[in-house]
């Protein structure tokens, strides 16, 4: 009975990874989908401090922690220092994306730190390479 199953699979196509087309037109392959059909997006989506938000200075920390970044967003003043640290049982990275100051911390484990003094005003939207579309924040460095 196995064995007539099987065959009955093999000879309706289940499993095959040919293509079921038989165009020469050339189409592009469709790019891969969620379980729903929707298009992945890995597109990080980078948030703006609220206008109203508290500039900060000195030492301030972001905890990278359940494979987020909290705070997301934050106001610091020039001069101030950014003390990210990895709280997961994974590695993650930052990598600054855009804005005046560029930077790139290579991969650190779990209780590991990375950190940058920011000596120019402007907006830094940055990433973990490792994780961008649920670890990416801005920090708006102000005189």
């Amino acid at each position: 009975m196995f064995i007539t199953c099987a065959a009955l699979a093999l000879a309706s196509g289940c499993g095959s990874s040919q293509s079921s087309t038989s165009s020469s037109g050339g189409a592009s392959p469709r790019p891969p989908a969620t379980p729903g059909g929707f298009k992945a997006s890995t597109t990080p989506k980078f948030g703006s401090p609220p206008a109203g938000a508290l500039v900060q200075s000195g030492t301030v920390h972001i905890a990278y922690r359940n494979i987020t970044i909290a705070p997301g967003t934050v106001k610091v003043k020039v001069g101030s220092t950014i003390v990210w640290t990895n709280d997961d049982p994974v590695e993650h990275n930052v990598t600054s994306h855009s804005g005046p100051q560029r930077f790139v911390s290579g991969n650190f484990g779990e209780g590991k730190s990375f950190q940058v003094t920011l000596a120019k005003p402007g907006v830094i939207h940055y990433l973990c390479t490792i994780h961008p579309t649920s670890m990416n924040g801005t920090i708006a460095v102000v005189k």
